[in-house]
């Protein structure tokens, strides 16, 4: 772990594949907030490396409209790219690389230099550069970490040969395999609410909890990267990391404490209980074009010039987990996730049984804990209540932690904010262990072998709508009612 001492020598954060879209839409406007803030070691340097030959001047031209620079901050604006270089070099060419070394130990004075590597290349060129990195830029004064963004491989296989040549390359320490959702506020919060309220503790089991849905929805579709998108998939691209990573926080028994490789033993242990998921509890669909709709809605993902003729490759997926421990045993865990629908959200719905002994004639409806993780933060506990006024009649209600209305003087950070904030001071706890991904793996690749082969075609739903009309009877099967009844309105701040 990072002291405070450490935070007064000279750091470099090297980010290759700096002329890519994440670069220039996430990662340079999240450095740009940690330096503002002063929240990174005072001496330090930013480093973009890619084939494109440009110069720093042609980066921040293009990351410009993403920076959110707010009136008075202009002179630390100029100060950051002051702070910033850019190479141009090949990704296969150690002389490049040696090159880069020598620019960068330019600027490490002193006893202890400590540098950080943010890999925003292509799956193709990933194993040269990391080799690359090894062999010429590896810090000799201080630590050097390795921040690897997803696909972590397609299948268990591909998977596996990764790790093997990370690890031949880097301790795991060193290595920070990044999921973004692990630093999302409300998913970070998973823990606290868990373990630190009597309240849920003791009803977080099997004879109280009917059903729990992760979900994931965007109101697009592929916008002319169907042809990157097609290789993947929406199960590996969300479900098999982002929402399995949410399901292990949310059904994980106590860590002993808050070290970070006691929280991560939890999530495996959890992982390791799940059976591989089977083709029967999926459903698979893939949107069509609205004939009604505006613009990019009248298109089909099949009408993406980049997308495959008669490509099977699912936009949308429901899947039915099943933990089986004491815990869990028989209740289902469902994700379900899909581009171009009607709404864009991430929760988690934990759905409690009816009570026993009903005395309101069937009227009164489940209880549900919902936790918004996007957009606009919320905690709500969907409940029953007596309406006001004279009659008795039951209504739907709830009690709500909405962040913006309890937290309005608070800057809820981003999530690459909090993560690469976390490679600095060395925490690994948000971040993808080893054991980790070869279980999630596990579970996935069955399954995604199974569609690929026996090419399921995927159930086709309208752009903007909810999904696949298929879908609802699919979480009916599962134990989770959908009475469409009742809808949480995120409250007007004021």
């Amino acid at each position: 772990m990072e002291n405070k001492t450490d935070f007064q020598y000279p750091h470099t954060f090297v980010l290759l594949g700096a002329s890519g879209d994440l670069a220039k839409k996430k990662i340079y406007p999240t450095i740009w907030y940690l330096y503002r803030d002063n929240t990174l070691p005072r001496n330090t340097k930013f480093v973009g490396y890619a084939r494109t030959k440009q110069t720093i001047a042609e980066v921040r031209e293009k990351s410009k409209k993403y920076m959110k620079v707010r009136p008075g901050e202009e002179d630390k604006f100029e100060q950051f790219w002051e702070a910033n270089t850019y190479h141009a070099g090949a990704y296969d060419k150690r002389v490049d690389y040696e090159l880069l070394n020598q620019s960068i130990s330019k600027s490490e004075k002193g006893p202890v230099a400590n540098r950080i590597f943010y890999l925003a290349v292509p799956p193709t060129v990933f194993e040269e550069v990391t080799v690359n990195i090894r062999n010429a830029c590896v810090s000799i004064k201080g630590y050097t970490r390795v921040i690897i963004e997803k696909p972590f491989g397609r299948d268990d296989v591909s998977s596996a040969k990764l790790s093997s040549h990370l690890s031949g390359l880097f301790k795991e320490e060193q290595i920070y395999r990044i999921d973004h959702y692990l630093g999302k506020e409300m998913v970070q919060n998973l823990m606290t609410l868990r373990f630190a309220n009597q309240i849920f503790n003791p009803t977080w089991n099997r004879e109280n909890i009917a059903s729990i849905l992760i979900s994931f929805k965007e109101p697009f579709g592929t916008e002319g990267r169907g042809g990157y998108f097609d290789d993947f998939g929406i199960i590996r691209d969300v479900m098999q990391n982002h929402l399995l990573q949410i399901l292990s926080l949310v059904a994980m028994e106590k860590p002993v404490t808050l070290n970070p490789n006691d929280i991560r033993d939890e999530k495996v242990k959890v992982l390791r209980h799940i059976n591989p998921i089977e083709l029967k509890d999926v459903l698979v669909g893939q949107y069509v074009g609205n004939p009604e709709g505006q613009g990019d809605e009248k298109l089909g993902y099949l009408d993406d010039p980049t997308v495959p003729k008669g490509s099977v490759t699912p936009t949308y997926a429901l899947a039915a987990l099943w933990i089986n421990n004491a815990r869990w045993q028989g209740v289902p865990f469902i994700l379900r996730c899909g581009k171009a629908l009607n709404e864009r959200k991430a929760e988690v719905r934990v759905q409690f049984k009816e009570a026993p002994g009903d005395i309101f004639n069937g009227h009164a409806k489940r209880n549900e804990l919902v936790i918004r993780v996007q957009p606009g933060e919320a905690l709500y506990l969907k409940l029953m209540s007596k309406s006001p006024g004279m009659k008795f009649d039951l209504v739907e209600t709830e009690l709500d932690l909405t962040y913006s209305m309890r937290y309005r003087e608070t800057d809820v950070p981003d999530a690459y904010e909090r993560l690469i904030l976390d490679v600095f001071t060395g925490t690994q706890m948000h971040f993808v262990r080893n054991d980790e991904l070869k279980e999630a793996w596990r579970i996935f690749t069955p399954f995604l072998k199974n569609l690929e082969e026996n090419h399921v075609i995927p159930e086709q739903y309208v752009y903007g709508s909810r999904g696949p009309i298929q879908a609802d009877k699919k979480l009916a099967d599962y134990n989770f009612k959908y009475s469409g009844s009742y809808k949480w309105q995120k409250p007007e701040v004021a």
